[in-house]
């Protein structure tokens, strides 16, 4: 089985979320993808955090009309502070053998990498598809010297929209699916700006 794992803080979920979802699932013939919400605030103020049963909640309304979408409570369960790197191992030993798993992620939070908790042993871990996001292009990809050489020219054509998709091999062995869609306007800052407007 070939799943994708879409962590973040759906603070709140919305259309682009599920966009990237489902241009990974499509394109890489992923049989599900397992929405993995954060326990609690990373980079965000405390107050402009909702709290994980409401963001939980709102994730299983949002992906319910998607039958190949799922949600995992992995993260808000834990009671200390959650890294990426052990809720893939969990999932690596609570899964079947034959599970691929392929982390899904925008461009603007892959480029954070070298900053998270054992980076190097992540991307050995499983496969990742990068996925476009207004304002940074695939190019900063060279920036990070874990991922090994990449192919400049696939990576220009990316952020030119000569290409739809490239699969880069790490130098840890595994597989980069860099996907460009068009540009997605909403954003959960902006969903919650609104929302206190009102």
């Amino acid at each position: 089985m070939k799943l994708g794992l879409y962590g973040g803080a759906f603070n709140p979920i919305h259309r682009c979320h599920l966009l990237v979802a489902e241009t990974a699932r499509t394109r890489l013939g992923l049989d599900s993808v397992l929405f993995i919400p954060t326990g609690g605030p990373s980079h965000k103020p405390p107050s402009d955090f909702i709290p994980a049963k409401h963001r939980l909640e709102m994730v299983r309304l949002a992906i319910a009309p998607y039958p190949s979408f799922q949600l995992s409570d992995i993260e808000t369960r834990r009671e200390v502070k959650s890294y990426t790197i052990d809720t893939v191992r969990t999932l690596k030993e609570t899964c079947p053998p034959d599970t691929h798993l392929v982390f899904i992620i925008g461009l603007d939070a892959f480029l954070d990498l070298p900053s998270w908790k054992e980076p190097e042993r992540l991307l050995e871990s499983c496969d990742f598809a990068v996925v476009s996001r207004a304002g940074f292009q695939f190019k900063s990809l060279e920036t990070l010297l874990i991922l090994g050489v990449l192919d400049t020219a696939k990576l220009a054509s990316l952020d030119a929209g000569q290409l739809a998709q490239h699969a880069f091999l790490l130098k840890s062995g595994r597989t980069l699916w860099a996907l460009a869609i068009p540009p997605c306007k909403v954003s959960s800052e902006e969903v919650r700006r609104r929302l206190k407007a009102k």
